[in-house]
């Protein structure tokens, strides 16, 4: 079996078995967190705050410990700096040998996780305990967390019933959660009672005091903290804030970011060593809080490379809330066994795994992560996730033996990688392509639907044979704005002057968008112009292709500086294209000319709403009267706060638009064609076609209208109608 047919399977497994569980409680925690940040005031100024904070204690990294530590030993604690995991084990293992420890209780930690620091006390002769329900599940069953919050989400409650009642020599079978509740209560009750050493993780840690906060659910941390009289505490280096007020708005935005809470059960904060007396369970007697001992250990196990590595250093400013995970649609269907790593999982694990582990670690997952950029709105420090997979997605190319089918397209590409796998080589050079694919049509689009040609590509690049190819087009919107003459609105008589951006997929597949919106803004009174110009750099960076994109970009940027330094506005139908413009070309051009271009680009929906509000002639537009649209807005579209724009222009125009609530289609663009993902991206879809086409929703009959072409694409796949861009819905008849 082939490494593609093993992802696959392993894809297919887990949606099978975990699937449910996992979207039901993401898709929750989601639907929460965008609940309770809507009745947050100042939320952006909160993670502005907040990522301000991260920002400043990881560039004070250095200080931070050498003042936490004084203040540590102020208070009669002592601070331990680990090298790495080994050494944070040997530590601790040391820590509860000096007190004579059998037996050590745990609050959840990631941290402790991350070392493995049960499996050391374990192999030492110490009985260890999870005191979190999920982890305690977990513990039993023997399995790694799924969610970086919820360990156990992808455990239904007859999974646990059915692994409690295998593992436990019990009277009557445990079923209901209420059962199995008091069962855990009771059992773990005991284990601290018994427990001879408490250890816990920490959300943050203030320097200027020494005050650890934990945020949990259950708030069993308090328990290990005080039923014990050693306490301690493991965490990595990034958790360090400056003050003890600096905990403000973390406190305000985990909860609500994690689980969709608006402040999460357990707020604890411990500046230990804590004041409460000793008790000796087995005599009942208080003993004196002087007995009390504390160790913080705080980690590096590779952070400190991590924080001078310009690329992965925000993964440092991560809380661990999992908002990244829960947003993410590829996530939700098949959990943290398949998005993650060793020990962290969702969008932020790549930056995790491979800063503590090296790229490789990341390799397994990395490519589930399709750039959408949900996640970053999600983020409460606003980390640009999709940023750190693709430069770790390029340092694994960078990485990467060569194909044994590179010899077929050596000196045939025009990208600036090298040893990158086929698969990526083919979708990161989707230009060549296309224009290969116009020049030669439609015999192009006939010798790639044959039989042989399917199989040669999904044997060579991994292209999935049951997804439809893109038809090139022999004429391209370029070729056809040239043969017309140009705009039919002359530039005197214009009220304004755009350049409509001809990408990949409108120049070469999608043509007939591109003509719909140059009928529509000439309609409007624009003097349009439709260059060639090379692509953004979409398909290049999607396969970390980082050179290759920024190569791209900087053809963009000379093509189209001479318009935007006259003041014409760049028009871009692709809502992927103009997220480059937007974003990524910040992290790909120079400063200035990124600016430039991102302030002088519009999405065409968000310029023809700008239009019109500005007095042109609606009338001029296609008129319709209440002609049914379920419409499907393009992730980025979402994540840039353009797809109101869109909804509100078709209803100028007469249509009763119907807005679906699903937020991802997953196709993807390249993502739902390889092979190893086309079942996930399908799975993802299922959801969007239910909303399509049951009749008590969006009528099962109306028009289909999506900005994305991947949308389109995977539109067209799930949906018996034709599936057009809103553009076209508005344009005039020819």
């Amino acid at each position: 079996m082939s490494d593609r047919q093993q992802t696959a399977a392993h894809i297919r497994q887990l949606m099978a078995t975990e699937g449910a569980a996992v979207e039901q409680n993401t898709r929750g925690f989601n639907a929460g967190r965008y609940d309770s940040v809507s009745d947050l005031e100042n939320y952006e100024g909160l993670k502005d705050e907040a990522r301000s904070i991260k920002a400043d204690a990881i560039e004070r990294l250095s200080e931070l410990i050498d003042r936490v530590t004084e203040t540590v030993e102020q208070n009669g604690g002592t601070v331990y700096l680990a090298d790495d995991a080994a050494d944070a084990n040997r530590y601790v293992h040391e820590v509860v040998r000096s007190v004579d420890g059998e037996s050590v209780v745990k609050s959840k930690s990631m941290t402790t996780e991350e070392i493995e620091l049960n499996e050391t006390l374990v192999n030492n002769d110490i009985d260890v305990w999870e005191t979190d329900l999920g982890e305690f599940v977990l513990q039993v069953a023997d399995e790694a967390p799924s969610h970086l919050v919820a360990p156990a989400i992808h455990k239904s409650r007859e999974d646990i019933a059915h692994l409690f009642n295998e593992y436990f020599d019990l009277d009557e079978p445990l079923e209901t959660a209420e059962e199995l509740t008091r069962f855990a209560r009771d059992y773990l009750g005991d284990r601290v009672r018994e427990a001879d050493v408490g250890i816990t993780g920490a959300n943050f840690i203030a320097a200027d005091t020494g005050t650890l906060a934990l945020v949990t659910s259950e708030g069993n941390a308090r328990k290990c903290v005080t039923a014990t009289d050693t306490h301690v505490a493991v965490a990595g280096i990034e958790k360090l804030i400056p003050s003890f007020e600096d905990l403000q708005p973390f406190i305000e935005l985990i909860g609500r970011s994690g689980t969709g809470q608006d402040i999460t059960s357990y707020i604890s904060l411990f500046t230990p060593p804590v004041d409460t007396p000793t008790l000796d369970f087995s005599s009942d007697e208080f003993g004196s809080a002087a007995d009390r001992e504390f160790h913080l250990v705080l980690v590096d196990n590779g952070r400190s490379s991590m924080r001078e590595d310009d690329q992965l250093r925000e993964t440092l400013y991560c809380i661990r809330c999992s908002a990244c995970a829960n947003s993410c649609a590829n996530f939700q269907h098949v959990g943290g066994h398949a998005f993650g790593g060793e020990t962290y999982t969702g969008g932020i694990a790549t930056g995790w795994e491979a800063g503590l582990g090296g790229e490789d670690a990341a390799a397994e997952f990395n490519d589930l992560c399709t750039g959408c950029s949900r996640c970053v709105n999600a983020c409460p420090v606003k980390i640009d996730i999709p940023w750190i997979n693709t430069v770790v997605r390029d340092r694994l190319n960078n990485g990467e033996e060569s194909s044994k089918f590179d010899h077929l397209v050596e000196g045939l590409l025009p990208d600036d990688e090298g040893g990158l796998d086929l698969q990526k080589r083919l979708f990161g050079n989707f230009e060549l392509l296309a224009r290969c694919g116009s020049l030669t049509a439609p015999v192009s689009n006939w010798i790639a639907s044959t039989a042989p040609a399917r199989t040669l590509l999904e044997r060579v690049a991994g292209v999935d044979p049951r997804r439809d190819l893109p038809s090139f087009q022999r004429e391209t919107l370029v070729d056809w704005f040239r043969a017309r003459g140009g705009s039919h609105v002359p530039k005197s008589s214009a009220d304004r002057e755009a350049v409509l951006y001809a990408d990949l997929y409108t120049n070469h597949v999608l043509v007939e968008r591109g003509k719909a919106t140059v009928r529509v803004l000439e309609s409007l009174d624009i003097h349009v112009s439709v260059p060639s110009v090379s692509g953004s750099g979409r398909a290049p960076l999607s396969q970390g292709m980082i050179s290759t994109a920024e190569s791209q970009a900087g053809r963009v940027r000379d093509r189209l500086r001479p318009f935007v330094d006259d003041g014409v506005d760049i028009v871009v139908i692709e809502p992927s294209d103009f997220a480059m413009f937007d974003r990524e070309y910040e992290k790909l051009l120079p400063q200035e000319d990124y600016e430039s271009l991102a302030e002088n680009s519009y999405e065409v929906m968000e310029y023809i709403y700008g239009l019109l509000s500005n007095d042109a002639d609606v009338s001029s537009l296609r008129s319709v009267d209440g002609t049914a649209v379920d419409y499907h807005s393009h992730c980025q579209q979402r994540t840039s706060g353009l797809e109101p724009y869109s909804t509100v222009v078709l209803s100028r125009c007469g249509f009763d638009v119907t807005t679906s609530d699903v937020e991802c289609c997953g196709m993807a663009g390249s993502f739902g064609y390889k092979s190893q993902y086309y079942e996930l991206s399908m799975d993802v879809g299922r959801e969007l076609e239910t909303q399509f086409t049951r009749e008590d929703a969006l009528g099962g009959n109306a028009l289909v209208a999506a900005s994305g072409t991947s949308c389109v694409e995977q539109l067209s796949d799930l949906l018996p109608r034709d599936v057009v861009h809103p553009v076209e819905l508005i344009a005039p008849p020819r």
